[in-house]
Order: structure tokens, then sequence, then C-alpha cells
């Protein structure tokens, strides 16, 4: 007899904060009717959805509050339906609020501050998610994105650094913007290389930004002087830390290694189109480290 897994279902939310009184931070909770429970906002992932572009769709479908993510929190999981839902939460900040219209699945959308929230909380697991996030510091986000799938260079003749991206590269490209805009990213750095800065070309078209195209990020000019992007790295992460703008750099595989290690991150092996995103400190400290693989 074949026992069957349980299925299991993939949702992501927020731990929500803004400045409170007295230097206490409010939280965002929701009432859900159905339920007449009062818990974090969350919601199931779409086909081809990051979990962070989840998080942050879901944030604004129950609340009417747009946020930025910083650090994640934690993950919990609990019996649904014959199945297991799991919950992955994200540290964020409010960034803009509408008037919350009171909706079939959420009627209520209110501030709290952390002790009441505590307290107003309806599950325990939610709660210990809560206190997790409370106790976490601010950061900000550094967004290192090896470049989308290029076109072959067997099938190119051109300059190596005028390869574009293929088919699959540049669904790729347009599958990052959900996500580096639940990050809030308002600077974009690159390789100069056309491959790197069409990776991040449909966020910088939706956002209304530039993209910095360096040269000594590219695979020709790092390999002759490694240096000057170790160099180019610390000088962006020191930039980004004093202006706490998130920001995003593209570049290649072999380059990267320096870059991430340039930036606090030990190298490690990223495919085409993945973002790795390093929490920083005000100190220029990695907090902590995520990995989001590209969805196709």
């Amino acid at each position: 007899m074949t026992i069957s897994k349980p299925r299991r279902i993939s949702a992501a939310g927020t731990v929500t904060f803004r400045p409170g009184t007295n230097g206490v931070p409010d939280v965002l909770l929701v009432h859900r009717p159905r339920y007449d429970d009062w818990s974090l906002p969350k919601g199931k992932v779409d086909p081809d959805e990051y979990l962070v572009g989840c998080a942050v769709r879901e944030t604004w479908e129950e609340t009417s509050a747009r946020v930025n993510l910083g650090v994640p929190v934690d993950r919990i999981t609990y019996p649904v339906g014959g199945g297991l839902k799991e919950v992955s939460y994200w540290r964020a900040r409010v960034t803009d609020e509408r008037r919350h219209r009171a909706g079939s699945e959420v009627d209520e959308a209110a501030w709290f501050s952390v002790p009441k929230a505590l307290r107003q909380l309806s599950y325990l697991d939610e709660r210990a998610v809560l206190q997790k996030a409370a106790n976490l510091t601010d950061s900000v986000p550094l967004v290192i994105v090896r470049h989308a799938k290029a076109m072959l260079r067997s099938h190119w003749t051109g300059r190596d650094q005028g390869r574009p991206l293929d088919e699959r590269g540049r669904r790729q490209a347009k599958l990052l913007v959900p996500l580096l805009d639940a990050y809030g990213v308002r600077r974009l750095v690159s390789s100069a290389a056309v491959r790197c800065g069409k990776t991040l070309q449909p966020f910088a078209k939706s956002a209304r930004l530039d993209v910095e195209g360096w040269n000594a990020l590219t695979e020709e000019q790092a390999k002759d002087d490694p240096k000057a992007v170790a160099t180019m790295m610390r000088r962006l992460v020191s930039e980004v830390t004093e202006s706490g703008v998130p920001t995003a750099v593209c570049g290649h595989r072999p380059v990267l290694p320096v870059m991430l290690e340039a930036a606090g991150v030990p190298a490690r092996s990223l495919q085409p189109g993945t973002a790795l995103v390093a929490h920083l400190t005000p100190q220029g400290q990695v907090l902590d480290v995520e990995v989001h693989k590209p969805r196709i």
C-alpha cells in the first residue's frame, strides 16, 4: 500500500511595521470574518510567482498597504484541508497606505502596538513570528543578480559583450520585476555587457530607473583586474548602507565570486537569473542572505 505525502500549499506574508508612539513600532494585523480571528496578512502563491512577490501582493490585497520587504523572519507550517500550508514571513515597512475597504475575506485591517498585537493575535505560532520580527534590526537590501539566460556563445558571431538574452532569459528578466519591486529597489547597477543590462531592463522600465553600466564588471575587464571589481563592490556596499537605498547589481558567473566576497557574502554558485539578497546593517555587515532561483 502506497502512502501519499500530504499536499503542501506555499504561502507568504509580512510582519509590517510603521513608527508608533514613544518609540514603540506599530504592526499591521487583519481580521477575517470567516474565522473571526486576528492574524498577520498572508496568502497563497500564484503560479510562477516568487514568494516575496506573493508576500507584498497579499499584504496589499488584504490591507490596502504598500510595503517593502526586509529580512526573512520565519516559516510556519500547519494542517489545512487534508494538506499542509507553509507560510513564509518577511519583515516589512509600509510605504503607502490607502483606506481599507471591508471584504468577505478581510473586514478590518488595523495597527496595534507590538505588545497589544501580541495579545490580539489569535495564533501562538504567529505571535512567535511577530516577536522574532520585532527583535530584528533594520537593514537595507543589496540584490546581486546573475544575468538571465543568454544566447549561446557558439550561436553568436559578434563581440561577446553584445551577446543578448535568449527567449527564456527574456522571460526570466520580466519575472524579476515583482521580486526587485518587493524589496523597493531604487538603484540599478550592471556590467556594461548587453546581457546584464537587459536582465535589469524590464524592472528599470517599470520603475522608471536608469541602469548604470560598469565596464569593470564585464568578464573581460574583471579577468584582467579583479581588484577593481572588489573595490567597486566595496564602494557600492558603502553607498547602499550610507544612503539606505535598496540596490540591485547584475554580473556574470566568473565575476560573481569576487562580487559576493567583496560584499561580505561567501561565494556560491548561482544559476542564470538567480537573485541573491544580502541584507546589510547600517554598518555594512550582512545581517541575512536569501537566494531566489528563477521561476522558469
